[in-house]
């Protein structure tokens, strides 16, 4: 990994379990010792620096509160371990408890405190140290539906408040859509990509983020290039913008080349004179829109999201054409993106 992270910037490291997300955190906060390469801080080598001597927060997914303290006493306790007055542990605890409206709670010990409340409280112990970044490793994994939204508005809230560099963990898509400024995917303990939520939803750099953004992912149809146009299976056959034609001829695709048409549901459009078709295979209704899952043939389903009160029946034939600027191509022997020019 070479990665810099910008002074204020919310990054997310996202991945599927076992990428290597949590160790990237903690050789970062210094709980994991590296076996290469250098980290800095604000232009600091701190590669070597014991974790208590790097000036990071660090908020755990399972609180990691003492349970013998109440809340004002967790809270203070970092503070209270840099040998800060009692003055200003005072001062210090009640702006953060002021800011994320737990001053009711701080008499309380955390077995009495509800899963979002002792978050908070976790929260606020990192918050009280104004360290110079703060190290997130999926907080909110372990709260329910409701608590996760709240508690997602409410960490990216403080983040702008407090202009807090802020690396953190998720391998939950949406927490890291909704939340980052520029998201790492990861995978097998490599970075795929490192963009902006817009970079990595519309033009993905390979298969893997292809698939792995995206609920459903993006559909992904082999096909071959020949004559300037994408035969996919059975009938079924794209022909690509102009402006991707030259793409392909300055990259010397070769005629009869393999080739993978990338696209996302919301990029498909039912028309009756579409140039693709398929049979519907199964219809869900998500309440604003029905996702249509669409057998183009040899068990290659695609799927479209289609409009709320559309009424395709199973075993319908489909026809549909594609929005031109958000489709994209892959190459299946690199498995990379093709890149426009």
């Amino acid at each position: 990994m070479d990665l810099t992270i910008n002074s204020g910037e919310f990054v997310v490291l996202l991945g599927p379990s076992g990428c290597g997300k949590t160790t990237t955190l903690r050789m970062i906060s210094g709980l994991e010792t590296v076996t290469g390469g250098n980290i800095y801080l604000d232009g600091r080598h701190v590669t070597w620096l014991a974790p208590s001597e790097r000036d990071i927060a660090f908020v755990f997914q399972f609180f990691a509160l003492y349970p013998h303290l109440t809340t004002y006493e967790n809270i203070a306790f970092p503070l209270q371990a840099e040998g800060e007055s009692s003055a200003a542990i005072t001062r210090r605890v009640n702006d953060v408890v002021d800011l994320l409206q737990i001053k009711h709670l701080l008499d309380m010990k955390p077995g009495k405190l509800s899963g979002g409340d002792r978050q908070r409280v976790a929260l606020a112990r990192a918050l009280v140290r104004r360290p110079a970044a703060f190290l997130m490793d999926e907080p909110l994994g372990a709260l329910d539906a409701d608590f996760r939204e709240r508690m997602r508005a409410e960490i990216k809230q403080l983040h702008i408040n407090q202009n807090a560099t802020t690396v953190y963990v998720t391998h939950d898509q949406i927490e890291a859509m909704a939340m980052g400024d520029r998201i790492v995917v990861m995978s097998a303990a490599e970075v795929q990509q490192v963009g902006t939520p817009t970079d990595i939803y519309y033009d993905p750099s390979n298969l893997f983020v292809a698939r792995f953004i995206g609920s459903p992912g993006m559909n992904l149809v082999s096909g071959r290039y020949s004559d300037g146009s994408v035969h996919l299976v059975r009938e079924n056959r794209y022909v690509p913008p102009e402006a991707w034609q030259g793409t392909f001829q300055a990259q010397n695709l070769p005629n009869n080349g393999d080739i993978i048409v990338g696209f996302r549901p919301e990029a498909a459009e039912i028309n009756d004179n579409g140039q693709l078709k398929g049979e519907v295979y199964a219809s869900e209704l998500y309440g604003a829109y029905t996702m249509l899952h669409v057998d183009l043939g040899n068990d290659t389903i695609v799927h479209i999201r289609s409009d709320r009160l559309g009424r395709q029946s199973l075993g319908a034939t489909v026809r549909f054409d594609l929005n031109p600027e958000m489709v994209r191509f892959f190459d299946p022997q690199t498995e990379m993106a093709i890149m426009q020019r």
